[in-house]
This record gives C-alpha cells, structure tokens and sequence, in this order.
C-alpha cells in the first residue's frame, strides 16, 4: 500500500512539473495582468474625477469588452481564469499549498464575470445582493461578519508578501538580477502592498456590513475605491492605490513572462 501511495505521489508532482501545467499558469497570469491593469485604470480615472466605469473586475472587462474583437478578448480572460483554477487546484491537490484554494475561488469569480459580460449578462446581480441571501440565513449576520475578517486576513498576508517581498520565490532568479529585476521586484513590491490595502478595504466593508446588520454597506471593489474618494484628500489616496494596482497588474505580466512554477 505504501508503494503505491510513493507511485501516486511521484505522478502528481510529475503532473504538477509539466510544460502544460507551465503554460496553462503563464496564459492565466498574463490574462490576471491585464484584468488589473484595467482596474487600476478606471481607478485613476475614478481619482480623476470621472465615475463612468466600476473600478472593480467587472467594470475591468465591460472596459475590455468596449475594444475591437473586445468579445474574443473577454473569453481569452474567461480562458485563461480556467486555467489559473486548474493550475491552483493541482497545487493544492499536489503541494497541499491550502492558500492556492482561495487563489483559485478568486479566479473562479473572476472568470464567471467574464463569461457573463461575454454573453451580455455581467450586469446582473451585485456584491450586496448575495451579501442579502447570506444575511438571511440562521447566523448569517455572523457568516457575512466572518467572510469579512476572512478577505482581511487575505489583505494582510497579500501586503506582508509584498512587504517582505515574498513574491520573489514566485520568479525565476535570472529575472530578479540587475536593473530590470530590480524593476520586477519593486512593481511586485508596490504592488501586492497596494492591492492589499484594497481588497482589505472590501474586507472592511463586509465586517461593517455585518456590524450593522445592512447588507447594502457591503460592497465590491468597485464600492471600497469609493469609499476612500469620498474621505478626507480621497483623490489623493485613491491615485496612489490606482497606481499601485497598475503595479501590480505589470507585476503579474512580468511573473506570467517569468513564472517559477
């Protein structure tokens, strides 16, 4: 039995070393990059004083879906989430890499979205509607109040990666030397640090959600970058993590081109 336990072992991590397991997560990450660049777009336009666009990943795609052959593009991102799913669910079912699973619930999200904008229906629905079903629920109050504390403890260890540039085990080491590796480690820096602070924004409002048992203080990405332009030197902020997100959406491009798999 112990053998054949080692004889499943070593194929999975055969499996998980393959050149398409490789090419699947290179195609995800650059489809990432360019979903948060475009968020990080329609945030500083939000900083800018135009709010025509939601700066979160659906408003990112309705953006892209706007382009020439903008359809064909949006299901390359629907594409290329699916393959960011498969590769982190292979780590967790290989490496027992735990944090990959909410990696992969992320993506899924993401890759939902894209499909729904490509098929006309990503205007549908919204964060506080679900949040409303779930508060509904025996103890729901609490669950909502958890799933808050949940993407908080996310943020947090998406800024300590970025912090103690814990990203740098995700690249390949001929790419960290020099100028230009300098660059990547400073993009990733910038911008794990940057896309913490917002995803902990969205975290923040979740927590107060539950607080004041309303579910439509809840909210989105698009709801948090709001909330700090309406605060004191909000405009001010709110660009600053604009171009931090544009970091990290660079950075994501870099670790595509990059990826230590």
């Amino acid at each position: 039995m112990g053998a054949i336990k080692e004889s499943v072992g070593e194929v999975a991590h055969r499996g998980d070393d393959h050149p398409w397991v490789r090419h699947a997560a290179r195609a995800g990450m650059a489809a990432y990059g360019v979903v948060n660049l475009l968020i990080g777009w329609l945030a500083l336009q939000l900083a800018l004083g135009d709010q025509s666009g939601k700066a979160d990943s659906s408003g990112a795609l309705h953006e892209l879906a706007k382009q020439p052959l903008g359809a064909a593009l949006v299901w390359a991102v629907a594409v290329g989430m699916l393959l960011l799913v498969v590769w982190r669910t292979v780590e967790v079912v290989v490496d027992h890499e735990w944090g990959a699973g909410v990696k992969a619930v992320i993506y899924t999200a993401i890759g939902i979205s894209a499909i729904k904008v490509a098929v006309g229906e990503g205007s549908k629905g919204g964060t506080d509607s679900w949040t409303a079903q779930l508060m509904s629920l025996p103890g729901g109050q609490l669950l909502v109040g958890a799933v808050g504390v949940a993407i908080i403890g996310y943020a947090l260890k998406q800024v300590h990666k970025g912090w103690t540039e814990g990203f740098r085990e995700d690249l390949e080491s001929e790419c960290q030397r020099g100028d230009l590796g300098s660059a990547y480690v400073t993009l990733g820096k910038v911008g794990y640090v940057a896309k913490g602070v917002a995803v902990g924004l969205v975290g923040g409002l979740f927590v107060w959600a539950a607080w004041e048992h309303q579910a439509k203080k809840s909210g989105g990405l698009d709801v948090a970058l709001q909330t700090v332009l309406d605060a004191p030197a909000g405009p001010v902020l709110l660009f600053v993590i604009a171009l931090g997100i544009v970091c990290y959406g660079a950075f994501c491009l870099v670790r595509a081109k990059h990826l230590d798999t």
